[in-house]
This record gives structure tokens, C-alpha cells and sequence, in this order.
């Protein structure tokens, strides 16, 4: 399985990226060796992720969101939480 993910650093931005290991990447991204970008904005947490069967598919779906605004990817955490809280609710 492959993964586009938005972290919320502790600066308060957003980074967005892919992986074929959640887990894996955010313990490295806490761990200042993930990207330079969140190096100097730990900790971070994760916000937001889509699953996707391919590399490519992750890879098209991280520039895509990286175009977005601040406003569009905020919206966009808040539809995965209330996903999120509804599946919670249902099961």
C-alpha cells in the first residue's frame, strides 16, 4: 500500500507527502530525517492520509494537494476526521 499523507507541524504549517510506509515515515520525519522541510518544526503529527495501490497514484495525489492553499488542505483534514468519526460511529 502506498500513502499521501498531510503532517501538521509544531510551527502550525503543513507538510504533505508520500510513502509506502506510514509508520515508518512519520517516526523518521520526528526524528529529523524525514525531509528538511520538518527538520526544525517537530514534532509533528499526523493530519491527514489516503491510501493508494500505487507509487504513482500517491505521487500524483501529493502535487496535487501540495497546489492546494492552506484553506483548501485544512478543509480537507477536516472531511478525513468527520470520515473518520462517522466510521467510528457506524461500526
Amino acid at each position: 500500500m502506498n500513502y499521501t499523507y498531510i503532517l501538521q507541524c509544531a510551527d502550525g504549517t503543513f507538510y504533505c507527502g508520500w510513502t509506502n510506509c506510514l509508520e515508518k515515515r512519520l517516526k523518521a520525519h520526528n526524528q529529523g530525517i524525514g525531509a528538511k522541510y520538518t527538520r526544525n518544526r517537530r514534532p509533528v503529527v499526523l493530519a491527514y492520509y489516503e491510501e493508494f495501490a500505487t507509487k504513482h497514484e500517491a505521487m500524483r495525489r501529493e502535487a496535487a494537494i501540495k497546489k492546494l492553499t492552506r484553506e483548501q488542505k485544512k478543509r480537507l483534514i477536516s472531511a478525513g476526521e468527520e470520515t473518520i468519526r462517522l466510521q467510528m460511529h457506524t461500526s
